[in-house]
């Protein structure tokens, strides 16, 4: 080995060093693919506030809407590795949209490195107090009657919410015409107000429309109940036997970002979402904390992928 490869690659190793010891030494920016209101933007800010203290720096939260979240979602994938600009990773960000989009910016299973599962959410089927429907069984009858005729709202083609309804159609046999916002706040302003029919909205943007009556709930998507609604049965012991779908969150960061700051980020947030206060806030809102190694969230991310994949095939669900 020559003697300037010899000083090259100890450079390296000290700068690979250095960099480790130094980050983060600016600011982070968390990218919501999503408008203010919902869950993904509620839990990002819930984290990236606590996130401050043991990072040394401020962290800051931005709402880039649009798309079904590939808005924001390409610009994570296009920003530099260097751990300063994370993805609020979701389940129709990271499992969905390749399936789902003729036309992709960017391959959620090439262009991110999965940090961390930060939470899973049960979403909640609720419709207006006027539709006259009590229940999931009633609700299938009032679909089946007339065909076409009902609506659901989404906070967009190809998010946990949109698929939640497309494998409810499928398992209940049912026509629901799809009709998709720029986020949930927007959706539930609509079937709140009558003019959308059913909403399968996540627990923590649906959940205060619920509590406060100005929707009622039908069913909750996962196969436990939530403890934020006990007395409201899941879809599948409602009315639709084996109904199972959960929305979820997690932070990502641009493929190629240093393994030491994938790390550092990992388990500093770790430490947050194990920690009593961070699960009671979670809970309040219907969700599980989960964290984990960042292989743990890569292996969730991968089922889920084959999971909905399948389902878009199947239903045969494209978006231009």
């Amino acid at each position: 080995m020559t003697t300037k490869l010899l000083v090259v690659l100890l450079g390296a190793l000290l700068c690979s060093g250095a960099q480790g010891q130094t980050y983060p030494a600016k600011p982070l920016r968390i990218i919501v693919p999503f408008a203010p209101g919902g869950s993904t933007d509620i839990f990002a800010r819930l984290v990236g506030e606590r996130l401050q203290g043991p990072l040394g720096q401020n962290v800051l939260i931005e709402n880039r809407a649009g798309a079904s979240g590939n808005i924001g979602a390409e610009a994570v994938a296009k920003a530099p590795p260097d751990g300063y600009t994370v993805l609020m990773a979701t389940t129709g960000v990271m499992a969905i949209n390749n399936a789902l989009f003729k036309s992709m910016s960017y391959d959620a299973a090439k262009d991110f490195e999965p940090v961390i599962f930060i939470a899973s959410i049960t979403n909640v089927l609720s419709v207006p107090v006027e539709l006259p429907a009590q229940s999931v069984t009633e609700l299938v009858a009032l679909a089946r009657k007339d065909p076409g005729k009902l609506t659901f709202a989404s906070s967009g083609a190809g998010s946990s919410t949109h698929l939640s309804a497309e494998l409810f159609k499928s398992m209940a046999g049912i026509d629901v015409v799809h009709i998709p916002f720029k986020g949930s706040g927007q959706a539930l302003i609509d079937v709140v107000a009558g003019r959308v029919s059913m909403i399968f909205d996540n627990m923590p943007s649906a959940l205060p429309h619920i509590k406060g009556g100005k929707l009622r709930a039908l069913g909750v998507t996962g196969l436990k109940r939530s403890p934020a609604l006990p007395d409201v049965p899941t879809i599948a012991e409602a009315g639709v036997p084996g109904y199972d779908s959960l929305s979820w969150s997690g932070f990502a960061l641009p493929a190629g970002t240093p393994r030491d700051i994938v790390q550092r980020l990992n388990r500093e947030t770790a430490a947050i979402l194990a920690g009593a206060e961070m699960k009671q806030k979670l809970g309040e809102q219907g969700a599980d904390a989960i964290g984990g190694a960042p292989e743990v969230f890569a292996e969730h991310v991968r089922r889920e992928r084959e999971k909905w994949g399948r389902l878009v095939r199947e239903r045969n669900i494209v978006v231009n």
